[in-house]
C-alpha cells in the first residue's frame, strides 16, 4: 500500500510513557479528520499494545518500545507497535480473550481482544526471547483531509 504520511516513536518501557504514546499516535492521526469515536478506538487500541510491551514485553526490567504510525491509501491508518523483550510462546493462545501470564491476577488477559474490537485489522507476530510486534490497522470514514 502507498505510503501517504509516516512517523516513527520510540521511548522507554515505563508506564508514564503509555499515556504519551497514545496522544501522539491520536495527535498524528488527527490529520485525517477523524470522528470522536474513530480516535478513542485508536487511542485504546494502542494503549493495550504499549501496556502489553511493558507489562509482559519487558515485565520487570527497562525496555524501549518501538511505534510506526503510517497513513496509507484510501484513509487506511496503520500502527506498527513492537517491543524486543521476552516475546510469546503461543501468539494464539495470548489473543484468547481472558488468557494472561500474569499470576497475581492484576491483568485480565483482554488487550488483544479490546485492540480487535476497535480496530479492523490486528497482526501480532512474536518470537520468544526477540520481542512481539503487534500491527494494527483501521479505515478511517471518509472526510475531506489534508494528509494528500
Amino acid at each position: 500500500m502507498n505510503t501517504l504520511n509516516q512517523m516513527k516513536l520510540s521511548f522507554l518501557s515505563r508506564s508514564a510513557n503509555e499515556g504519551f504514546a497514545r496522544v501522539a499516535v491520536a495527535a498524528f492521526f488527527a490529520q485525517l479528520d477523524p470522528t470522536v469515536d474513530e480516535i478513542a478506538d485508536i487511542k485504546t487500541a494502542v494503549s493495550e499494545a504499549v501496556t502489553n510491551c511493558i507489562v509482559h514485553g519487558y515485565a520487570e526490567k527497562i525496555g524501549v518500545v518501538y511505534i510506526h504510525a503510517k497513513i496509507l491509501k484510501d484513509n487506511i491508518i496503520s500502527v506498527k507497535i513492537r517491543d524486543q523483550g521476552r516475546g510469546i510462546e503461543d501468539v494464539k493462545q495470548a489473543m484468547e480473550p481472558m488468557f494472561t501470564t500474569c499470576k497475581n491476577g492484576e491483568r485480565a488477559g483482554l488487550g488483544f481482544a479490546v485492540m480487535q474490537s476497535f480496530m479492523d485489522s490486528v497482526k501480532v507476530s512474536s518470537k520468544p526471547g526477540k520481542g512481539t510486534t503487534v500491527i494494527l490497522k483501521k479505515k478511517i470514514a471518509s472526510r475531506e483531509n489534508n494528509a494528500q
